[in-house]
């Protein structure tokens, strides 16, 4: 592979593991093309600070696309994991969730009920980094306790899912489109893969807005109908992004949340 066609992801200093897993995330996903999953950017290379991937040309989505890849996305999905917070396949060391520049540890563990999982492994431990940071509060963590409680009414029977292969991150910066082997189709970059439930990306796909949402969920549901009320449970799912930018970024975040746990609590 020539050089112009690798891209160099590095950072001086980056903490312990974070290129390692980030690339087995890669690699985990990829596995589930053979059985009809989407495309993966390609690991070339990776050291204690820096990862080389496949350069890939951006292109603009289509409808058509956007369609493929939601039967893409179900595919990966159902190629599943052991637990709810199992990390990549191969990899025993930190996993990370945020920016290049402030990753956070992201918990991992053998939970076998998606309630514990999204309770212990990812709420509770990103608001309390949130308040160790000055950003949440005590009351912010009282909120989000008795969002924990309702976590069998609000997930209903979403909460009977397997453990499904999740990108983690998936918000529309890392989904690219790319028409570099002649057809438009989507690429995905930029994980925080680990064992997780299906609705997690979707719900990441609807937080920041992405390009033909609607024709995704289609293709994603002729694939692998979702539990009825899958839309009115993204606010749940976003909790965890959103509270995990309060630690990353504060402003106007901090508010975002807290109206998000109001609304679920009502």
């Amino acid at each position: 592979m020539s050089a112009q066609s690798v891209h160099r992801k590095t950072r001086a200093f980056a903490p312990q593991g974070f290129f390692a897993c980030e690339a087995a995330g890669l690699r985990w996903m990829g596995a589930a093309t053979a059985q009809g999953g989407p495309r993966v950017c390609k690991v070339i290379g990776v050291g204690n600070d820096y990862l080389d991937i496949e350069n890939i040309s951006s292109a603009s989505p289509t409808r058509k696309a956007a369609r493929k890849f939601g039967a893409q996305l179900a595919r990966m999905h159902d190629a599943g994991a052991e637990f709810f917070g199992s990390a990549p396949a191969g990899y025993d060391g930190t996993c990370y969730f945020g920016p290049l520049q402030d990753p956070v540890p992201m918990d991992t563990g053998e939970w076998t009920s998606v309630i514990d999982y999204f309770a212990d492994g990812r709420l509770r431990p990103m608001v309390t980094l949130g308040i160790q940071r000055g950003a949440l509060t005590s009351n912010d963590l009282d909120m989000t306790n008795e969002i924990i409680e309702a976590l069998p009414e609000l997930l209903g029977e979403a909460a009977d899912d397997t453990p499904a292969r999740v990108h983690g991150d998936l918000w529309s910066g890392n989904l690219m489109w790319t028409d570099d082997r002649g057809e438009t189709e989507a690429v995905l970059i930029d994980p925080a893969a680990h064992g997780g439930h299906r609705e997690e990306d979707l719900a990441m796909l609807d937080l920041f807005g992405v390009s033909y949402q609607s024709e995704i969920l289609d293709g994603y549901e002729s694939e692998h109908p979702l539990v009825p009320g899958f839309r009115a449970r993204f606010t749940l799912w976003q909790l965890y992004p959103i509270a995990g930018h309060c630690v990353f970024f504060g402003g106007g975040y901090v508010s975002q949340y807290r109206s998000m746990c109001r609304a679920l609590l009502r």
